[in-house]
């Protein structure tokens, strides 16, 4: 007969809460497709199919993320959207 042991292991998990900021992109009615998703492209580096969905996103849902990352990484961005004419906050 043999013995089976079984031996309990703790493992702690660190996650480093707020490291990852978002851009929210919101609906308006003065922007046009076009120039929301030359905007997106041009700004967060969006492929023309992620600049697409995005707007698409915001016209039917009010908002939609449109970057996550690192604060300092995404305060100029979001400053060259609101420069753009476009509604954005970082979170």
């Amino acid at each position: 007969m043999s013995t089976i042991e079984k031996v309990k292991e703790e493992v702690s998990v660190e996650e480093l809460l707020g490291l990852n900021n978002e851009i929210v992109l919101y609906n308006d009615d003065v922007n046009t497709f076009d120039h929301v998703i030359d905007t997106l492209i041009r700004v967060c580096n969006h492929t023309s199919e992620q600049a697409e969905q995005c707007a698409i996103l915001v016209h039917y849902k009010g908002k939609c993320t449109v970057k996550t990352g690192d604060y300092d990484e995404l305060k100029p961005q979001c400053t060259q959207l609101l420069e753009a004419g476009l509604s954005a906050e970082l979170i």
